[in-house]
C-alpha cells in the first residue's frame, strides 16, 4: 500500500463515489463529544467534505477542518453554509500541521491515519505531535483489518508502532466505521448491494501527547 495522490481523493469527490461520505458524522465521532473527549481547540486532519468539522462547530468547539483536496475543502465549506454552520476549513498538508501556525488540544483523526504507511505514517505522527499541545488528545479511528471488508485497513499494532516516544497509549478497542458502499466490487466483499450503508470494524484509539 502507498498514500493515494491528492488526484484519487478529488476524483472521489468529484464523482460521488468516496465511500467515507456518508452525510453524517461518524458514529463513534459524535459519541466522544458526547462523553466529553473531546475538548478546547480541535483539528479534524483529512476533514473531507466537513461532517466533523460542522458537527463541532455547531456544538461550539473551536474547530479547524484541514484537507489537501481543494475540492474536498470547497464542499466542506458549501457543506457548512448549506446548514448554516460557521466552520473554518483550509487547505493544507497533514505532514506539515504546523505551517497553519496553532496547536491543538484536541485532534479527530476520522480515516485519515490508515492511508499512510511506511515514512509517511511516521512524517505525519511527527507532524502531529509537533501541533498538538503537551497533554492534549488524538483520536484515531482507522479501518480494521479483523475481518473481511474494502478500503485500507490496518491491525492495531500499526497504531500501537506508530505512537511511540512522546505519546501515551491510553485506550485502543474494536470499533465501528460507517460507509456508504458505491461500486460492485466492494459491495461483494461485505455481502451487501451498492449504495447501502454498512459498519466496517474499525480501531479506535485515544493517545495522549506527553
Amino acid at each position: 500500500m502507498t498514500t493515494p495522490s491528492e488526484s484519487v481523493f478529488d476524483a472521489a469527490y468529484e464523482n460521488n463515489t468516496a465511500p467515507w461520505v456518508i452525510g453524517e458524522p461518524q458514529p463513534e465521532v459524535a459519541a466522544l463529544e458526547r462523553d466529553g473527549w473531546i475538548t478546547g481547540a480541535v483539528l479534524d486532519p483529512g476533514c473531507g467534505t466537513g461532517e466533523h468539522t460542522i458537527h463541532l462547530a455547531r456544538s461550539g468547539y473551536d474547530v479547524v477542518g484541514i484537507d489537501y483536496s481543494e475540492r474536498a475543502v470547497g464542499l466542506a465549506r458549501a457543506n457548512a453554509a448549506e446548514h448554516g454552520v460557521e466552520a473554518h476549513f483550509a487547505v493544507a498538508d497533514a505532514f506539515d500541521l504546523a505551517q497553519g501556525g496553532r496547536s491543538y488540544d484536541t485532534v479527530v483523526d476520522s480515516a485519515l491515519f490508515h492511508i499512510f504507511e511506511g515514512a509517511d505514517r511516521s512524517a505525519y505522527v511527527a507532524s502531529l505531535h509537533e501541533v498538538s499541545r503537551p497533554g492534549g488528545l488524538v483520536h484515531v479511528l482507522a479501518l480494521s483489518d479483523a475481518e473481511p471488508g474494502f478500503g485500507p485497513r490496518i491491525s492495531d499494532t500499526a497504531i500501537r508502532d506508530a505512537f511511540g516516544a512522546g505519546w501515551r497509549l491510553e485506550n485502543l478497542r474494536p470499533a465501528r466505521y460507517r460507509c456508504v458502499v458505491r461500486g460492485e466490487e466492494d459491495a461483494a466483499l461485505v455481502g451487501v448491494e451498492p449504495g447501502a450503508t454498512v459498519d466496517q470494524a474499525a480501531w479506535l484509539a485515544r493517545i495522549r501527547r506527553i
